[in-house]
């Protein structure tokens, strides 16, 4: 041990002050310096470095806070992650797909999905969040739809604008069409109730308008395919196409496009307007898939397994387009009445608030419609 470090010392600290850690002698109470020389062993004395009290201000605080509450929850067995919901998450990207942008990067494929509970009333559905999400992902898993270009409107949607009343599906309706152009491929999506009215504007050859029902219908209104044609189908310019698949009641004109499909004579029936409104294009393709006729209503039913219930035509039209990609229009719809057909004769279709109406039977008989006749034969179902 060196000379310098043996006459080194220590000063230790009392109730009554600073004394030498060598031979105890009591050092001035005050000590404004480092070190001091003992007095009477002559050694050199260091004040050890005092303790740093670290200051949090309220934000380290809070974060401490929460730390603590956190670890307290996971003793007691009690923990959940901060982010964990009890509401589930959103189908939709964050930021919405309804901001603006710019014309230059607007996506060449858009989808606008629906799905209503109508949880508050009395006639509820249960597959129509079912159907959204299984639509959803074929849209990207199979036709290359971006999810950020995918709109969702359910029930279960946090921010209010996702939230499927009226006003929010005509604003969705329009950002569906708006700044199209030629190579776009958009897709309007509905699962829900749909009902019959009076046709008043004598602009249906069967005397009624085919209407569907956002979640606040009972106070705002229904949306009438009057409506829904001029808003989605008037703008549709040459080179864009639109598809519709619509899972409801009545909904086999619901978009009041010009020419539907016979499946059973091969060929498109007239449908305009007897007073000649116009329905027709601005030079698109405007392609729709009701769940049934007119006169008919749809399944809301648990008939194919899985998790929960589904609207049949949105469930088999998926299976499908997975089995088998890009059949011929011809193919898709005979495959689905196929399946419907296959299902009524297994025997057992439990179907939700219309079993006994339809004998436990899927009575439904889907609809392909278009702005104007193609070859079915040829020409492929490609979203």
């Amino acid at each position: 041990m060196s000379a310098e470090y043996m006459d080194r010392t220590t000063l230790f600290k009392d109730a009554r002050g600073y004394y030498c850690s060598r031979c105890r002698q009591r050092l001035p109470i005050n000590i404004n310096v480092s070190e001091i020389q003992c007095p009477t062993c002559q050694r050199v004395g260091y004040r050890p470095a005092p303790t740093i009290q670290r200051s949090y201000n309220s934000k380290e605080n809070c974060r401490v806070s929460h730390v603590v509450e956190k670890m307290k929850n996971m003793f007691s067995g009690n923990y959940q992650e901060s982010s964990v919901s009890d509401k589930p998450k959103s189908l939709n990207c964050n930021p919405s797909p309804l901001l603006p942008r710019m014309r230059s990067v607007r996506p060449r494929k858009r989808a606008l999905l629906i799905g209503i509970t109508y949880a508050s009333w009395r006639n509820r559905l249960k597959g129509t969040v079912n159907d959204v999400k299984n639509m959803r992902k074929l849209l990207i898993e199979t036709s290359g739809f971006q999810e950020e270009n995918i709109l969702v409107l359910t029930e279960e949607e946090a921010r209010p604008e996702f939230t499927p009343t009226k006003r929010n599906i005509q604003k969705s309706l329009n950002w569906l069409v708006e700044d199209c152009r030629a190579g776009d491929s958009l897709v309007f999506y509905f699962s829900g109730h749909g009902v019959r009215q009076p046709d008043f504007n004598k602009d249906e050859q069967d005397g009624f308008d085919e209407t569907i029902c956002p979640v606040d219908f009972l106070e705002e209104g229904m949306i009438f395919d009057n409506d829904i044609n001029s808003t989605i189908v008037w703008p549709l310019p040459r080179g864009v196409t639109l598809h519709a698949i619509v899972d409801a009641c009545h909904s086999g004109t619901i978009l009041d496009l010009v020419r539907v499909y016979d499946r059973e004579k091969k060929q498109w029936q007239d449908n305009s307007p007897p007073n000649g409104t116009r329905k027709h294009t601005n030079g698109g393709l405007a392609i729709s898939i009701g769940a049934c006729e007119d006169n008919q209503m749809a399944a809301d039913t648990s008939a194919f397994g899985g998790n929960g219930m589904n609207g049949a035509l949105t469930y088999i039209l998926v299976e499908i387009a997975r089995k088998h990609p890009g059949p011929t229009y011809g193919d898709l719809i005979n495959m689905i009445h196929e399946t419907i057909d296959a299902v009524n004769k297994s025997g057992s279709v439990p179907v939700r608030i219309i079993r006994s109406m339809l004998q436990s039977k899927l009575l439904q008989k889907p609809v392909l419609s278009a702005s104007e006749p193609f070859d079915v034969t040829k020409k492929h179902f490609i979203l």
